[in-house]
């Protein structure tokens, strides 16, 4: 009975370590896990952008410590969705038709500028997370 346990608790713990972290909006999440391939990262590229989302975990889209307070890539994100469309019931009900939704929107804010001068898209082809350093900006209107 003690190995049962002990190899429980070993289990627990290793797959929360590979665990994707948490993030203010999960189905945004996910996509951007899925798309930019985070969960098992092939090319360096994957690897360092990997490791960069795991440690930034809700900054990719935020900063500071308030969910009311994002970056240049979270802002460029919010103004094409809305989380309350994106809620665990219509998540569950169509699920291809918000990946996609979700997706376009990647690849649309992958188009446009950081102030950085690169493109998020190029970032993250990168390697680097998308939001360039001190962009962080308060929302008013974060429900």
């Amino acid at each position: 009975m003690k190995k049962l346990a002990l190899c429980l608790v070993a289990v627990v713990a290793a797959s929360s370590y590979y665990a994707t972290p948490a993030y203010a909006v999960k189905a945004f999440a996910d996509a951007f896990v899925e798309k930019y391939n985070i969960a098992e990262p092939s090319t360096d590229a994957e690897k360092e952008l990997a490791a960069a989302v795991k440690e930034a975990k809700c900054n990719l889209c935020h900063g500071g410590k308030s969910k009311k307070i994002r970056n240049e890539y979270g802002v460029a994100l919010g103004e094409l969705l809305d989380k309350d469309d994106y809620g665990a019931k219509r998540r569950k009900d169509e699920p291809e038709k918000v990946q996609e939704e979700i997706f376009a929107a990647l690849d649309k804010v992958a188009k446009e500028k950081s102030k950085s001068g690169e493109t998020f898209g190029e970032k993250i082809a990168a390697g680097k997370l998308p939001a360039a350093e001190g962009t962080d900006v308060e929302i008013e209107d974060e429900k």
